[in-house]
C-alpha cells in the first residue's frame, strides 16, 4: 500500500514510524527542519511542501497513493488536503480534526469535504476516558465484536492478592483470557505458570462481565464503577468527556477557572455540575470534597497544569486520576510519579487511522505499551490457518508471541480453548507481539 502522510508532527510520525517497514510511506511537510528530521527518523519519503497544493502532492506521489492522511494540526488544512487529494486521485482519505462540530456535519452527509473518513481527537479521547474509569487500575480498555468483546490492560499493585501468584491459580474466569503480561521492558506472553509481580501490567481478553469481575478482584474493597467523577478543565477534550459520561447516565462534576468559558460549559451540559474555580486552590478542593471522587480527570491546555492538578488532587485523597498528555516524552514522568493513566490524544488518533492500512479482514486494533504489541480483531476467511482447525493445532503455525484471547460467532462469544475449531467469517480477537504482526497478518 502507498500511504501518503500530510503533516509531520507526533500524528504523523507515529503513523509513519509504524507503516515504514511494511508499507510504501511519503510524508508532506511545510516545516524544513520537520522534514529533514523525519527524512533521517524513517524510511520514508519526505517533501517539504504545502499539503493543500496539488503540485506538492504530485510531487509526493499522489497518483499512485492508496490512502492520503491529513494530520497536520489545523482542522482546515487537513479538510482543505483531502479534497485536493480527490481532485486528482481515488485514494481513501482520511482527515484528523479536533473539532466535534466539523464531524457532525460530515456524518450527516457522507463525503463531504472530499473525505472517506473523518478522526475526531477530542472525542476518541473522551471515549477513552470513560471506557476506562469503570476499570479498577486499567490502563487502557478497548471493546471489540460490536461489543461482546473486551480487552483491558491492569497494573498490579502491591495489594494487589494477585502478587505472587501464577496465572493458572488466577484463571478462574469462565470467558475470560490471559493474554501477555509488560514487566519493565519485557513482554511475556501469559502461560499457566508465569507468576504475576507487583507494577506488572497484564493483558486480559473477554466478556465484559468477565473482565469486570477481574478488575474488581483485583483491588478489593473498590466500587464497580466511577460514579463520582471531576473534570478538571473546560477545554475541548473536557467538554466531550462531560458528554460522554453525561450519555452514560452519570452526572459529573466539571472545575472550570474562566468564568465565561464555564458559563457555557454550565449551558451545554444540563446533567453537569459546573464549578467556576481554580483547581490548583486546595482549600477549595477540600471545601468542595473532592476527595471523595472516584476519579479525577485532568484535561486542562498544558502537559505541565494536568500533572499538578493531578498531584493535588492525589494529595487531597481522590483514589484514581488521569491525565492528559500531549508530549509523548513525558509519559515516563507522569508514570513515575504516580499518576494512574496517562492519556495522549497524539497515540489515540494514530491508533485509529493505522488500522486502515491493516488487511481486508481486519475490523479493529488496539496499540498497547506504545505499540509494543496490539490486539486486533480479524474477521476469517476459508484461506486462514485458523479456519477449520482445532486452535491446538493451527497454533504451530504462529509465532508463540500470539494468544487468541476471543472469538464472536454469530453474535456469541466463544471462548477459546486448545479443541475449539474456529470456522470462516468467525472474528478472532488476538493478542500479538508488534514484532511479529507481519507474519501472523499473513496467515489470518
Amino acid at each position: 500500500m502507498y500511504v501518503l502522510i500530510v503533516g509531520a508532527g507526533q500524528v504523523g510520525q507515529m503513523i509513519a514510524a509504524n507503516l515504514a517497514d511494511t508499507h510504501d510511506v511519503a510524508v508532506v511537510e511545510r516545516d524544513p527542519e520537520l522534514a529533514d528530521e523525519i527524512t533521517y527518523s524513517y524510511d520514508v519519503l519526505s517533501v517539504q511542501g504545502d499539503g493543500t497544493e496539488l503540485e506538492t502532492l504530485r510531487e509526493a506521489g499522489l497518483e499512485r497513493a492508496d490512502l492520503v492522511v491529513a494530520c497536520t494540526d489545523s482542522d482546515e488544512t487537513n479538510i482543505v488536503v483531502c479534497g485536493t487529494a480527490k481532485t486528482a486521485s481515488d485514494a481513501f482519505s482520511i482527515a484528523r480534526v479536533r473539532r466535534r462540530t466539523l464531524l457532525n456535519t460530515w456524518e450527516g452527509s457522507q463525503g463531504a469535504f472530499g473525505v472517506d473518513f473523518m478522526v475526531c481527537t477530542d472525542l476518541l479521547v473522551a471515549q477513552t476516558i470513560f471506557r476506562i474509569s469503570g476499570f479498577p487500575r486499567a490502563q487502557d480498555v478497548e471493546t471489540f465484536a460490536g461489543g461482546l468483546v473486551r480487552m483491558a490492560e491492569f497494573e498490579i499493585g502491591p495489594e494487589s492478592p494477585l502478587v505472587g501468584s501464577r496465572v493458572e491459580e488466577a484463571d478462574r474466569y469462565d470467558s475470560m483470557t490471559f493474554a501477555a503480561v509488560f514487566r519493565e521492558e519485557e513482554l511475556i506472553v501469559a502461560r499457566g505458570d508465569t507468576q504475576f509481580r507487583a507494577g506488572d501490567r497484564i493483558v486480559v481478553i473477554g466478556s465484559p462481565s468477565s473482565v469486570k469481575e477481574f478488575a474488581m478482584a483485583m483491588v478489593p474493597d473498590t466500587t464497580s464503577s466511577a460514579d463520582d467523577v471531576v473534570i478538571v478543565g473546560g477545554s475541548e477534550i473536557g467538554f466531550q468527556a462531560a458528554r460522554e459520561f453525561e450519555a452514560h447516565g452519570f452526572e459529573p462534576r466539571l472545575i472550570e477557572r474562566d468564568e465565561k468559558r464555564a458559563r457555557e460549559m454550565a449551558e451545554a451540559l444540563p446533567h453537569t455540575f459546573v464549578m467556576q474555580s481554580d483547581a490548583t486552590d486546595t482549600d477549595f478542593l477540600t471545601r468542595e470534597h473532592i476527595d471523595e471522587a472516584d476519579i479525577v480527570v485532568a484535561a486542562l491546555d498544558s502537559d505541565e497544569k494536568n500533572l499538578l492538578v493531578s498531584l493535588l488532587a492525589q494529595r487531597v485523597g481522590v483514589g484514581r486520576t488521569v491525565a492528559i498528555i500531549e508530549n509523548t516524552e513525558y509519559t515516563d514522568l507522569f508514570e513515575a510519579v504516580g499518576i494512574d493513566v496517562a492519556i495522549n490524544p497524539r497515540e489515540e488518533t494514530a491508533e485509529e487511522i493505522v488500522r486502515f492500512t491493516r488487511t481486508d479482514q481486519t475490523e479493529k486494533i488496539a496499540m498497547l505499551e506504545h505499540d509494543r504489541a496490539e490486539v486486533i480483531e480479524v474477521e476469517l476467511d476459508a484461506n486462514s490457518a485458523l479456519t477449520g482447525r482445532e486452535i491446538a493445532e493451527s497454533m504451530d503455525d504462529l509465532p508463540d508471541c500470539v494468544v487468541i484471547g476471543a472469538i464472536s460467532r454469530g453474535g456469541d462469544l466463544v471462548t477459546p480453548r486448545g479443541t475449539t475449531v474456529p470456522r470462516a467469517g468467525d472474528h478472532v480477537v488476538l493478542f500479538v507481539d508488534a514484532a511479529a504482526l507481519d507474519e501472523v497478518s499473513a496467515v489470518l
